[in-house]
């Protein structure tokens, strides 16, 4: 038998700046575990090896930094603290 254990995501906040405050966060948080499996695949200091190449994951944190940077615009447009 599965476990399902709910968190609060994104789609059940009402409020859309809320919304836009828990997906930043929740961004910068993946973000900041990415950065330092990086830095750790980089260095040799990793506890398992990865499947994918350190090119790929790379890339999926320089794609996060855009989406990060998209999100901030979007938040001084609609006036949104982050």
């Amino acid at each position: 038998m599965f476990r399902y254990f709910y968190t609060i995501g994104v789609r059940d906040i009402d409020n859309y700046k809320d919304r836009m405050r828990k997906e930043y966060a929740d961004l910068k948080w993946r973000m900041a575990s990415l950065r330092t499996m990086l830095d750790k695949y980089a260095a040799g200091a990793l506890d398992f090896t990865p499947h994918c190449s350190y090119e790929l994951l790379l890339s999926q944190y320089m794609v996060m930094q855009q989406y990060a940077t998209i999100l901030e615009q979007g938040a001084i447009i609609e006036g949104v603290e982050l």
